[in-house]
């Protein structure tokens, strides 16, 4: 996936979430857009479906599995 795409994630617990890859300038958490640089954006570059990726910080790792990514309006 690359810049602009929207991604469906899905966390261990079965719970899905879609956010869209922006720039720094066009962050947008009301609109689930999120930071290029972000974390999270950062693991979903290059990603497909059902790739798997994970975000570690101080306190714990979150595993997140990709099921769906497409481009345009949602």
């Amino acid at each position: 996936m690359f810049f602009s795409a929207w991604v469906t994630l899905e966390n261990e617990a079965g719970e899905e979430m879609t956010y869209r890859i922006v720039g720094a300038d066009e962050l947008d958490p009301k609109k689930q857009y999120i930071s290029l640089d972000s974390p999270l954006a950062r693991a979903l570059l290059k990603k497909t479906f059902d790739d798997e990726v994970a975000i570690k910080n101080e306190l714990k790792e979150t595993r997140y599995t990709v099921v769906d990514i497409h481009y345009g309006n949602r």
